[in-house]
């Protein structure tokens, strides 16, 4: 299946997490902190630490490492917190 990340197109396997495909694509880090723009990725991989948020079809606050991505989804990074006003 396919989705979006960055308005690129990346392929992904049926039942993945959107974390999982970005690695497999090359992608490491999708996220900034809020004070410092310091990238992030997925560090915990299990939900708990929050450093994998995406926007995900318009929606801020997703961890990826929980996401399970569907074609034609449309993937961003996140800026900080995932405020509105923070979102890509």
């Amino acid at each position: 299946m396919k989705f979006s990340f960055r308005g690129k197109e990346i392929t992904a396997e049926a039942g993945q997490s959107v974390g999982a495909a970005l690695i497999a694509a090359g992608h490491r880090s999708w996220r900034t902190t809020r004070r410092e723009g310091a990238p992030r990725g997925i560090f915990c991989g299990i939900g708990v630490c929050f450093d994998c948020l995406v926007v995900v079809n318009g929606e801020p606050n997703r961890r990826a490492c929980l996401t399970e991505v569907r074609a034609g989804d449309v993937i961003e990074p996140q800026e900080g917190a995932g405020r509105g006003d923070l979102a890509c």
